[in-house]
């Protein structure tokens, strides 16, 4: 059964799940529902959030082909993938994932940062405080089992970004910390920039 986390909770990924290789990180969130007033026109945009994996070496940001996200798919290692962008949000379950392959992170790699951040949020007049149900969740992607799941559940209005949680090597194991940490960043860039 999976772990439900706090903010801040710390959990071992390898410890008790002997022979775990491959995690599939799943995203997710909805946007709150507006309420039609009397002077509103036409639909507000849906809000497009966008998911990133942030490689830090030694617990730095060290180089621009360390940030998987959708205009970079791919880490050069092959241990990240990003399995593409949903621009709305909408429907059940994950709306954006990220594999992972333990195996294959290279050696400097200490900790890998999950961030998400609203695109076009400042032009869009958009926030976090405009999301509801967000979540990040890490399955053992070939027993297809959730290990655990983090709720975002404090305000975030007036937060643009979203560093959701860290996988970091701890000793021979890997563990997760559930960050939930909200930003007035713009972009994967500003956020990347935060861990130099």
């Amino acid at each position: 059964m999976a772990v439900s986390l706090k903010k801040g909770q710390k959990v071992s990924l390898t410890k008790d799940n002997e022979g775990l290789s491959e995690l599939t990180v799943g995203l997710g969130w909805d946007a709150t529902s507006k309420k039609k007033g009397l002077f509103s026109f036409g639909n507000t945009p849906s809000i497009d959030c966008d998911a990133s994996a942030v490689l830090l070496n030694n617990g730095k940001f060290v180089n621009v082909k360390d940030v998987v996200y959708f205009g970079n798919l791919k880490h050069s290692s092959g241990a990240v993938k990003h399995l593409g962008d949903n621009l709305t949000g909408d429907g059940d379950g994950d709306d954006e994932q990220i594999i992972v392959e333990l195996s294959k992170v290279p050696a400097d790699v200490d900790k890998i940062e999950i961030v998400v951040n609203i695109y076009q949020a400042v032009q869009r007049k958009q926030h976090f405080g405009m999301i509801k149900n967000a979540f990040i969740r890490i399955v053992d992607t070939k027993k297809n089992t959730e290990l655990l799941r983090y709720n975002l559940t404090d305000d975030y209005s007036g937060m643009t970004a979203m560093i959701f949680g860290e996988i970091y090597r701890n000793g021979n194991e890997w563990k997760f910390n559930a960050v939930g940490q909200g930003t007035q960043d713009t972009s994967v860039t500003d956020l990347a920039k935060r861990f130099m």
